[in-house]
């Protein structure tokens, strides 16, 4: 299947995060903290850059960005005009350290994962609510905490653990806090990164290494959907994100390249909550936890 992928921008500069916008653009960031808009035609515009890694890459409706910065452990609020303001530091208990993948509810909450220290255990999610206000969301998925995307329902947070290998279902309860993780798809003999959900639940997984994506259809086993042993059509697709007026193409990044491609599966993606958010607000406490314990300004 490999020939069947196509590129659709070059000149990027190490992208790992990839995202569908509102605008009908194709969204990415970049190594030195680029953020890049693909317009028709693969046309390649450079919004804003921070001058810190940018990883995942998720947006609201109005087309701004919400970038987790590796460079400058926070996330980011990129307008459309390039203006670049931090939104999250995590909490005054936990600052953020490693944010690595968001994605926004239809109540306009993100929910962030911090992978932490490799082989430390020490993951969590954070979720910042459409204010601003941060709080940890659940630190019961801790092998680096990675890509993440809401189930079909919406009443489920998916989350891919690297250092487990694995995708992880942690449950939404009524009150919105985190329910007990359990796996639903073991990705043994890779280090899995990125998530894209399909609209009847089919999950298409990048990996860091080796260079492959996933497909697990709801409730089956994974399959290798894409195998690049030499690493020139993939090159470190770390994340995959369901693209175009119709979500029928699954776009991949190239962390280890210069390039986004994208090819069609067979399979249309979930649509993605694209809410209003508000300005940044405060840091809070961990979930559950009373206001008057809460941190200060995350911002």
């Amino acid at each position: 299947m490999l020939d069947r992928l196509e590129v659709i921008a070059t000149g990027l500069d190490h992208p790992e995060g990839v995202a569908w916008g509102p605008d009908g653009r194709v969204y990415a960031g970049g190594e030195a903290g680029q953020i890049y808009a693909i317009g028709p035609g693969g046309a390649l515009e450079q919004v804003a850059s921070s001058g810190g890694f940018m990883y995942g890459i998720t947006l609201d409706g109005e087309a701004n960005v919400f970038a987790c910065d590796y460079g400058a452990a926070r996330v980011v609020k990129v307008t459309r005009d390039g203006e670049i303001s931090t939104y999250s530091t995590g909490t005054t208990e936990h600052p953020i350290r490693v944010p690595n993948f968001s994605a926004f509810d239809g109540q306009g909450n993100l929910f962030v994962t911090d992978s932490g220290a490799w082989g430390a255990d020490d993951g969590l999610v954070f979720r910042i609510d459409a204010t601003g206000t941060t709080r940890i969301w659940t630190d019961r998925v801790r092998g680096f905490p990675n890509g993440c995307c809401l189930s079909v329902e919406g009443d489920a947070l998916l989350v891919v653990e690297s250092s487990e290998r694995r995708v992880v279902r942690v449950p939404i309860e009524p009150d919105g806090s985190a329910g007990q993780p359990h796996p639903i798809a073991e990705l043994t003999g890779s280090q899995p990164d990125g998530i894209a959900l399909a609209a009847d639940g089919t999950m298409f997984v990048g990996c860091y290494r080796p260079d492959r994506i996933w497909r697990v259809p709801p409730g089956g086993r994974p399959e290798i959907l894409l195998d690049d042993p030499d690493g020139v059509s993939l090159n470190q697709p770390a994340n995959v994100a369901f693209i175009g007026p119709g979500l029928d193409r699954l776009a991949i990044s190239s962390l280890g390249g210069w390039s986004i491609v994208d090819i069609d599966v067979g399979a249309v993606g979930l649509p993605l909550h694209y809410p209003v958010v508000g300005e940044p607000s405060r840091s809070g406490p961990r979930w559950g936890e009373l206001e008057a314990d809460a941190g200060s300004d995350g911002t």
